[in-house]
């Protein structure tokens, strides 16, 4: 039995809000399948599936919000007596049981007992359609009729797909019912933003949490409605900047700010930091990296961010002391290495999601789970495998021209890695003075784990690996 529990977004996050179910009890579930979606102060979170098998329990409803750690449902392992029923007559006796199939049968004989016309007018609307009761509800919210839509499940199932898709459909002639995220409707719900109209960019036009917030900014850039008095002075629109957009935001960037404040105070109050910081020569990476992406199409390009990540990755693999966890006044290593990454949010605050197993993965496939999490997290919407735990995090203040930055260290993390500038700079080549591209990185570790000597190991393996970049 696999246990899907409400996920942690770093040290900052207690609690998250369960915002609606995507799949209902007795569905089956697929790897890689979004089940539900969790809202979070800083992000929404998607919950992917990671076995196949049948969703067993929903043990949180929708809207409750419960603590990190809560087991949301269960999935157990797909047995042979779960396949699709062939007949609407089974998914009944599924749906009520099979002690009630004797009763069901009786009221049967005596409907067959009555004339075909009275039968066809006592007769309930439900004999072709095979749904779940999830997908019966999005349909009945949605306005539509089962029996019209064609099933793309196992037996003609109508899928919840299959809804969204005719939901989609009909759009352009029926606004009554709009398609569109838990997310979205929540922020529709707080900013008085009408769904109706809103042009939706996600999967069959559904309105995402962007499409609601570009709405509402251009509600406040909209000119107000003309009075008949109107001095020229008031006829003129508020210009989107203005004030009038900023309160929600502002509230919601409080708190982010809140939730920020919280864990560096806990971090710093708590965690015995260390400092360490050392140059590193970065133009055999750059060179390395100038040949890879030489004949590579711009969207397949690696950069320097990328073979950072994946030299820290590798130097946590060298260093295990430093790759783990400060719990219960005792260090406990992690065998696998989760890189934590720093984003900062386009409403200011940050975000720390995480690339899992980072030290199994290539420098092209470090960039490209790195570009598509930057994408996520600052759109607000993370997946489950972005919030893994993780066991060392890397702070990267380069692109904004700071030389150096030091980290405060992520609870119950031991240590935080920083990154500079790359910049030219003037240093000693063969016993001669030269100008090389150099990068200041930064250690930030937990005295309690580790001492100094342990952290300068760590900047050395990693100094090592970016001067051999071909065998990362």
């Amino acid at each position: 039995m696999v246990e899907f529990r409400m996920p942690s977004l770093g040290a900052d996050m207690t609690e998250g809000t369960l915002l609606r179910w995507l799949v209902a009890p007795g569905e089956a579930v697929h790897t890689g399948q979004v089940v539900a979606e969790v809202d979070t102060t800083k992000a929404a979170i998607e919950i992917e599936c990671f076995d196949d098998g049948i969703l067993a329990d929903v043990l949180v409803p929708e809207g409750a919000t419960v603590p990190v750690g809560t087991v949301l449902a269960t999935i157990r392992p797909q047995r042979a007596d779960d396949s699709a029923p062939t007949t609407a007559d089974s998914t009944v006796g599924q749906s009520i049981g099979e002690d009630a199939a004797p009763n069901r049968i009786e009221a049967e004989a005596q409907v067959a007992t009555l004339p075909s016309e009275q039968r066809a007018a006592d007769r309930v609307p439900e004999p072709d359609v095979h749904a779940t009761p999830l997908v019966h509800r999005l349909a009945e919210e949605a306005g539509l009729d089962l029996g019209s839509i064609t099933g793309s499940g196992p037996g003609g199932r109508v899928l919840r797909t299959d809804v969204e898709q005719a939901t989609a459909k009909r759009r352009s002639g029926d606004h009554d019912r709009v398609p569109a995220s838990g997310y979205a409707r929540r922020l529709a719900a707080e900013f008085g933003v009408d769904l109706v109209g809103v042009g939706g960019t996600g999967p069959g036009g559904a309105v995402l949490a962007g499409d609601v917030l570009a709405a509402r900014s251009a509600s406040f850039a909209a000119p107000a409605p003309p009075a008949p008095p109107a001095p020229p002075a008031t006829a003129a629109p508020a210009p989107p900047s203005t004030s009038a957009e900023q309160p929600a935001p502002q509230r919601d960037r409080d708190e982010i700010r809140r939730v920020i404040a919280a864990a560096m105070t806990r971090s710093k109050q708590t965690v015995p930091h260390y400092y360490l910081s050392s140059p590193i020569d970065m133009d055999a990476a750059l060179h390395w990296l100038r040949e890879v992406n030489l004949d590579a199409p711009v969207s397949a390009r690696i950069l320097p961010a990328a073979l950072l990540l994946r030299a820290v990755a590798g130097a946590a693999r060298a260093v295990p002391e430093l790759n783990g966890h400060w719990i219960d006044d005792t260090f406990r290593p992690v065998d696998s290495v989760h890189v934590g990454v720093v984003v900062s949010l386009r409403g200011g605050g940050i975000i720390v999601p995480t690339i899992p197993n980072a030290d199994t993965l290539s420098v092209a496939e470090t960039m490209e789970r790195l570009r598509a999490l930057v994408a996520r997290a600052r759109d607000a919407r993370l997946r489950s495998a972005d919030t893994t735990t993780a066991t060392i995090t890397v702070t990267n203040l380069g692109d904004l021209g700071a030389e150096t930055v030091f980290g405060v260290i992520a609870v119950p993390q031991v240590a935080i890695v920083g990154f500079g500038a790359i910049e030219p700079r003037p240093c000693a080549v063969d016993g001669l003075l030269g100008v090389r591209p150099q990068l200041t990185a930064t250690l930030s570790g937990d005295h309690r784990a580790s001492d100094g000597v342990t952290g300068s190991r760590f900047l050395h393996a990693f100094s090592d690996l970016l001067q051999h970049p071909e065998e990362l």
